[in-house]
């Protein structure tokens, strides 16, 4: 019998590649996103509005137990606090944090009713270290990993496991959307910043969405079942240094 995941924004980027790995591996996959994609049962929601992310998990609970959530939706932002402006403070806000909140919520009473349940929250390496021009995106990324430890130590009597992904510098549209931003307004080489990028991490490249998904994968899993309220870096040895 199959497994049931919801994943949010899972139609590009490492979102797709988690939705695609799940299905291959015989779960049946929700993607709540904004933009449709063929891979998993698209269903269309916008993560920032609270009622809609709980009426749609909602109907796939009164389907099926809903066995994990992994809430990867999530939008970045370059700047320092001075030029972040309140609507970008809460346009990030809401979509990286308020709509976790929101499908980690909608989920609970279905994995309690399990008693079981695997909760995976997409945060980042900056979670855990500081990095330029990012106020708002490391401030979202860090709550995240609180939520995680939180939603643990709140649900582990219904055997319901949180734990945090904090992916390094990965390569999604995501990425390259923030270097074609860079390179727009400073007019760097995009190949040169590419370069620059990967030589910065350790392993001398950067992470590939498949790796991640494999990451998120293992920690859904039965393998994974004394991990809870922990936060797992895939980061080529960036946060080690």
């Amino acid at each position: 019998m199959k497994k049931t995941c919801v994943v949010t924004g899972g139609s590009s980027g490492i979102g797709l590649s988690i939705v695609k790995l799940f299905e291959q591996n015989n779960y049946h996959v929700f993607n709540l996103d904004l933009a449709p994609s063929p891979d998993g049962e698209f269903c269309h929601c916008d993560v920032t509005d609270v009622n809609q992310v709980s009426n749609i998990i909602n109907n796939i609970a009164q389907q099926q137990t809903i066995d994990v959530l992994v809430s990867n939706a999530g939008i970045h932002f370059s700047a320092n606090i001075e030029n972040t402006s309140e609507d970008d403070f809460d346009k990030v806000f809401n979509i990286n944090v308020k709509g976790a909140y929101a499908a980690v919520k909608a989920v609970l009473p279905s994995m309690k009713a399990n008693n079981n349940g695997a909760i995976i929250l997409m945060s980042s390496d900056q979670a855990l270290i500081a990095k330029n021009n990012s106020f708002a995106y490391n401030l979202s990324k860090a709550a995240l990993a609180s939520m995680a430890k939180t939603t643990a130590l709140d649900y582990a009597e219904f055997n319901i496991r949180a734990n945090a992904v904090c992916p390094g510098t990965i390569e999604t549209p995501l990425y390259h959307q923030a270097i074609n931003n860079y390179c727009e307004k400073s007019g760097a080489d995009k190949t040169e910043i590419h370069q620059e990028e990967a030589s910065l991490q350790p392993l001398n490249r950067l992470g590939q969405p498949e790796e991640v998904a494999e990451l998120v994968l293992f920690l859904a899993s039965d393998k994974a079942k004394f991990i809870t309220g922990s936060l797992q870096v895939i980061d080529g040895g960036y946060t080690a240094q």
